[in-house]
């Protein structure tokens, strides 16, 4: 009866405020943490602290989500970054260049991405998200948010096993069946929001949205995001376009190009070592 209340006033808001515009600005605190016990026994405690720590404005960020009634666009907030670093650029939306705009009207989400010096518009219907809510709550700031799961399939590119370490010799042979069984597999996220009924809007942070209210707080996988201000009907009015320069790509399509291109980009390290393996053997 709670949850039906919540959700009857959710209701109720959202039709009040459909009368008069509405709009609003919320920053994000990223934070996604590193597995670092794919590397083993490889390397020593002291070089997987110094890696992260190279990793961390790679790992932690700050994004604002522009919002109205129907359209948001979700975006990095442009940084310094010390000269000659490329933590953040060299995968994925980075250093402000990129977005994820949905609009619920249309139905229709576009993530903007620059990858390899080429700009990419990856289209995709806005699917109806299969939601679990639960009566849960937790203040959030000022605002009362409900626990919301979600089970998806991660279509997100898994750049460490692209790059781990491979088998050699006969382990590579053995293990082979078991790594095509894996590629057949569907890899699964599990997705925990938090949504505020109060704010109005059925969208959130990054590719989430469909819920009754204003995702304040998401974990999906490794990843937190978690809401740190909003500014509700601001002065100045918020403008958010439909992004239209790039090439439009559907999501496998952009996930086959980026893996070509990066196991063409293994297979040039891989030839510029053994060139130099060649050299120090004579």
């Amino acid at each position: 009866m709670k949850l039906i209340s919540t959700l009857l006033l959710a209701f109720i808001t959202i039709t009040t405020f459909a009368q008069k515009e509405f709009q609003g600005k919320a920053t994000y605190m990223s934070k996604t943490t590193m597995d670092m016990s794919r590397f083993g026994d490889q390397i020593s405690e002291q070089r997987k602290k110094q890696i992260m720590a190279r990793a961390k404005s790679f790992l932690e960020k700050t994004y604002t989500l522009s919002f109205n009634k129907t359209v948001s666009a979700f975006k990095e907030n442009a940084k310094l970054e010390a000269p000659g670093s490329t933590n953040g650029r060299r995968f994925g939306r980075g250093n402000g260049q990129g977005s994820v705009y949905k609009n619920s009207k249309d139905k229709i989400l576009i993530e903007d991405v620059e990858q390899f010096s080429k700009r990419f518009l990856i289209t995709e219907n806005m699917e109806p998200l299969q939601w679990e809510l639960g009566t849960e709550t937790k203040k959030i700031g000022n605002y009362t948010c409900y626990k919301a799961t979600l089970v998806k399939e991660d279509t997100n590119i898994d750049f460490a096993s692209i790059f781990g370490r491979r088998g050699r010799g006969n382990d590579q042979k053995k293990d082979s069946t078991k790594t095509k069984e894996k590629k057949n597999e569907k890899k699964m996220l599990f997705v925990t929001a938090w949504y505020a009924p109060q704010i109005p809007v059925s969208t959130g942070p990054d590719k989430y949205y469909g819920l009754p209210g204003l995702i304040l707080e998401l974990n999906a996988g490794r990843t937190t995001m978690l809401c740190t201000e909003i500014i509700i009907n601001p002065t100045d009015a918020i403008e958010i376009k439909k992004p239209t320069k790039g090439k439009e790509v559907s999501r496998n399509e952009y996930n086959e190009i980026i893996k070509t291109k990066t196991e063409e980009l293994k297979e040039r390290f891989k030839n510029r070592g053994n060139r130099g393996e060649g050299r120090r053997r004579f």
